[in-house]
């Protein structure tokens, strides 16, 4: 209780000082987390190009050696971004007793063996220069992932001064701006249902990192002091498997943080960890992060089923599973992987990992669009994003179409390059990040 509530004096006070109008000001200018400055997948102030090829409003193009899908993040001059290196080194690993009530195998890759190292590139944003790469964890991987799937998934985040680098089981590292390694922390071993992999980024809001570690063992989240690492506080949940990353929200003046999971959506205060309210109703292997305006959260997923919620928070309290505070809900065409775009008081969101888009009324959940096949767009895991009335998607055959934003649905480009996306776009200003499975590209038209 006593360092629940010197965390809640000295949070208030952080909370003053970081995210005054100037801080708040230059944290929308860049894309500091995974989602974007709002965590809804909108940049406020960019306006990339619609038009793009190979041969075509292509700044640079930087190799990234390694495998990783995390979504890039952007500060100032730098854009910060994680991978997965094999090496020739070979470990012959004893056999793992896996955690009771495990099945299946379908989807997973071999057991590794390979040496991985889990490298952070720091990324030049003028002309995609290598400024600087740290090897935060040299080892084989405990268990595989998904084959299509990545051991760097998880992306990271950063406050202007330093950069928290999150490699799930691998640890998080938290760096100044040049590169230098200031402390680090080890959660333990995830075991995630099927080996399918970790994808689950951390949140941060004034002092505060948050973590959601849900598994097939004793899953928790836990919130930690950037400036050392230490423990603020731990909460035990009762969760199988998740990857959506936590949503900090600030409401009638609590701070909540709002994870999406199988069984249950919860919100949890800052301060304490403890519970607020929580909703039954997601489906099972929830991926989506959760968005939020005017007072709503939206939360959604998509495997074997379909659900989305929009949870008014004036009204959350205790279990609100079929009360009023969830507002509206729909149970068709929602997203497995890719999160929801809240763009404006519009909601959008693609069907399962396929290219076929819906637009909603975000405040009533009245369809403006959809289910809308995409042409062109196959396999989609990146997350939609949106900037200067325009919607970018890219999927995972290296095809980015650009929607005009708005309740009709119209496609303005259709872009290819010689990649696969798996990562989310980055948008900054007047140029669009994409990281492919070989190649950061910078996409700008000046």
């Amino acid at each position: 209780m006593k360092r629940a509530l010197t965390f809640a004096i000295f949070f208030c006070v952080i909370t003053v000082s970081l995210w005054g109008m100037d801080a708040h000001s230059e944290f929308e200018r860049y894309w500091p987390q995974w989602r974007g400055p709002e965590a809804s997948g909108v940049a406020p102030h960019g306006d990339p190009p619609i038009e793009w090829s190979e041969n075509k409003n292509i700044r640079w193009k930087t190799a990234i050696p390694g495998q990783g899908h995390a979504t890039p993040i952007v500060w100032d001059d730098t854009i910060f971004v994680t991978s997965a290196i094999k090496t020739d080194q070979q470990v012959e690993l004893a056999p793992i007793e896996e955690p009771r009530g495990r099945r299946g195998r379908r989807g997973r890759s071999a057991a590794p063996s390979s040496v991985h190292q889990f490298v952070i590139f720091a990324i030049n944003r003028s002309d995609g220069s290598i400024r600087w790469q740290r090897v935060a964890r040299e080892e084989v991987p405990h268990e595989g992932t998904h084959q299509t799937g990545s051991w760097a998934a998880n992306s990271p985040v950063t406050d202007g001064e330093h950069v928290y680098v999150y490699f799930g089981s691998r640890g998080l590292y938290c760096y100044d701006m040049g590169g230098n390694l200031q402390w680090e922390k080890d959660l333990g071993d995830m075991h995630t249902r099927n080996s399918f992999g970790e994808g689950s980024s951390p949140a941060l809001y004034g002092d505060a990192i948050i973590i959601n570690w849900d598994h097939e063992g004793d899953s928790f989240i836990i919130a930690l002091d950037k400036r050392t690492g230490d423990e603020l506080w731990k909460i035990d949940r009762d969760e199988v498997t998740s990857w959506a990353t936590p949503l900090v929200v600030e409401h009638n003046g609590t701070h909540q943080v709002i994870v999406n999971a199988t069984r249950r959506t919860r919100s949890y205060d800052l301060a304490t960890g403890e519970i607020l309210w929580e909703c039954g109703g997601m489906t099972a292997n929830t991926i989506p992060s959760p968005v939020t305006a005017n007072g709503i959260v939206y939360v959604t997923s998509g495997f074997r089923g379909n659900a989305l919620q929009a949870i008014r928070l004036d009204d959350a309290e205790g279990d609100i599973t079929g009360a009023s505070a969830v507002v509206w809900d729909y149970d068709r065409d929602t997203p497995y992987v890719p999160s929801p775009l809240l763009y404006d008081d519009m909601l959008y969101f693609l069907k399962h990992n396929r290219g076929v888009l819906s637009a909603f009324n975000a405040s009533t959940g009245e369809a403006y669009y959809g289910p809308e096949r995409l042409e062109g767009v196959s396999d989609v895991y990146a997350s939609p994003v949106g900037a200067n009335g325009r919607i970018y998607i890219a999927d995972r055959d290296g095809v980015t179409l650009v929607i005009k934003h708005g309740s009709t649905f119209e496609v303005l480009a259709e872009n290819v390059l010689n990649d696969g996306f798996n990562a989310s776009p980055v948008i900054v200003d007047k140029e669009i990040y994409l990281r492919g499975n070989r190649s950061l590209y910078c996409i700008a038209s000046d």
